[in-house]
């Protein structure tokens, strides 16, 4: 059975707090005294993302990564990180991780306590808050008939928002209308299972803020739709803060619906 979660004292303790089910399996690796290779003396890697475990693996161990033999690719999102003996274990939404990410999984790994662990741990914590949010169940979901005409409006300002911010370089999706959506303004899904992208934008939200702050939260959605189609992580990070700047709205919505 995996071992219990991160433990420290102080902030790192609070970091698992604020985790919302992150959990961090370990049980001390054998022989683990090597350090992760980092600064000028790591090794480069290509930036194209590892296609499977074994991949995965190689990058990490190109990395500094030592002492373990497997690494197994996981759907649980519960555990997104953990270790048992030389048995190492990855939520399969960090295949498309940057080389910051998986720096920071080969010292989580490898340290076995300190500042350097817990800075890994945020690491690894603001990219699967990233993996949560844009991971949603199958959909299943669908535009109300009677929200329809709304969704079609949408749909035409995606397309003009595309053209004017950015430079209509984003594929056309569909943008429906969520009845569901209680406590967020919007929400991009990228492709995955059979499934197309698409972006969903609260009833409540347009019901209750109007089509001005829509329009804010389409533009912060069509900035995760970016992301994905360009191949970067789906965050709230340094180049998502810097595009929303390029396109005009604030890096993080500050409204909920309520």
């Amino acid at each position: 059975m995996l071992s219990s979660l991160i433990q420290g004292a102080g902030r790192a303790a609070k970091v698992a707090q604020e985790a919302v089910q992150l959990v961090f399996g370990w049980d001390e690796p054998a022989a683990a005294s090597a350090t992760p290779t980092s600064g000028a003396d790591a090794v480069r890697v290509a930036r194209a993302a590892p296609a499977d475990a074994s991949a995965l693996l190689a990058r990490l161990r190109a990395m500094g990564l030592r002492n373990v033999d497997a690494l197994l690719l996981t759907t649980n999102r519960r555990t997104m990180v953990s270790i048992k003996g030389r048995m190492l274990r990855v939520h399969e939404g960090y295949l498309a991780a940057g080389d910051d990410v998986l720096t920071a999984i080969v010292a989580f790994v490898m340290a076995r306590r300190g500042a350097g662990r817990t800075a890994a741990m945020h690491v690894i914590i603001g990219y699967a808050r990233g993996l949560t949010e844009h991971s949603a169940p199958a959909r299943v979901a669908r535009t109300h008939p009677a929200d329809e005409a709304l969704a079609e409006r949408l749909e035409i300002a995606h397309a003009e928002l595309n053209e004017a911010r950015f430079g209509g370089e984003l594929q056309g999706i569909p943008v429906r209308v969520s009845r569901r959506m209680k406590s967020r303004l919007g929400h991009y899904s990228p492709a995955r299972g059979g499934e197309g992208a698409e972006i969903a934008i609260s009833q409540q939200h347009l019901k209750k803020h109007g089509w001005a702050s829509a329009m804010e939260t389409l533009l912060h959605e069509m900035v995760h739709q970016w992301q994905a189609e360009t191949g970067r992580p789906l965050d709230h990070g340094a180049q998502f803060r810097k595009k929303a700047r390029e396109v005009g709205i604030r890096p993080r919505a500050t409204r909920v619906v309520d």
